[in-house]
């Protein structure tokens, strides 16, 4: 559902960001993208996403390829961004308004989800504030609400969890398994390795742009006896950063 084949990323003349990465995310699968500060993690989402177009390789969501079918790729998935600090001069539920007129979304649909999602996350009575007076937790919320907005098969997050409360980082987690369970993918990065731990059917680690590891967290925690995942990652990047 969510397919990278050979993604490369070069900035300027000659830095690689992101070197040959592949990976594919099936349906019903929850998959954590972990990795350092600068390892590649955002690049690799915003090729997925059609923000950059990569130097080499390809990206398919739902078997639609990123740059040759760009609306019918961007109509199968959610994509919420590491940094909700955009168009805070419109009110909450004009934001998800707008996204959702984007989306096509009707109005009977798209009024029934909006009361579900802002139920769900408690953040239904300041929907008609404008986002610069929220907090940044509220406008993280207000833009997952919107991205969720037209229930797409694929969900690519960035960073999501941050600035959410712990019931809201609970909703959202929640609502990631619930969507799995139907049969649809969730990719989302994350520096908190707990929540992928607990959350993920598989984990993919990368570091300088390149993949260290892809599989299950068992898997991996089998290959170092007696280490938990965090010391198992300060290892791993430790080492491929000797190399």
């Amino acid at each position: 559902m969510i397919k990278a084949d050979n993604l490369s990323m070069v900035y300027g003349k000659d830095f690689k960001a992101v070197d040959d990465l592949s990976f594919e995310i099936k349906p019903g699968e929850i998959v954590g993208f972990a990795g350092p500060n600068g390892a590649g993690k955002t690049t690799v989402i915003k090729m997925l996403t059609g923000i950059l177009k990569p130097t080499e390789g390809n990206a398919t969501i739902n078997g639609f390829d990123i740059v040759k079918e760009p609306l019918k790729a961007k109509e199968s998935f959610a994509y919420v961004a590491d940094n909700p600090d955009i168009l805070l001069q419109l009110t909450g539920i004009e934001y998800i308004n707008y996204i959702a007129n984007l989306y096509r979304v009707p109005l009977d649909e798209r009024e029934k989800r909006i009361n579900e999602l802002a139920e769900r996350f408690g953040i239904k009575d300041s929907l008609g504030l404008p986002m610069r007076e929220y907090s940044h937790g509220m406008r993280q919320k207000t833009m997952v609400i919107a991205a969720l907005i037209h229930n797409p098969p694929a969900w690519i997050l960035d960073e999501p969890m941050t600035g959410l409360d712990p019931t809201a980082a609970y909703e959202l987690k929640q609502m990631m398994k619930e969507h799995a369970e139907k049969g649809n993918a969730v990719l989302f990065s994350t520096h908190v390795l707990e929540v992928a731990e607990k959350l993920c059917d598989r984990i993919m680690i990368i570091n300088h742009g390149h993949n260290l590891y892809q599989g299950t967290v068992e898997e991996l925690e089998g290959r170092y006896p007696g280490k938990d995942l965090e010391a198992i990652f300060i290892d791993m990047i430790g080492g491929a950063n000797e190399a």
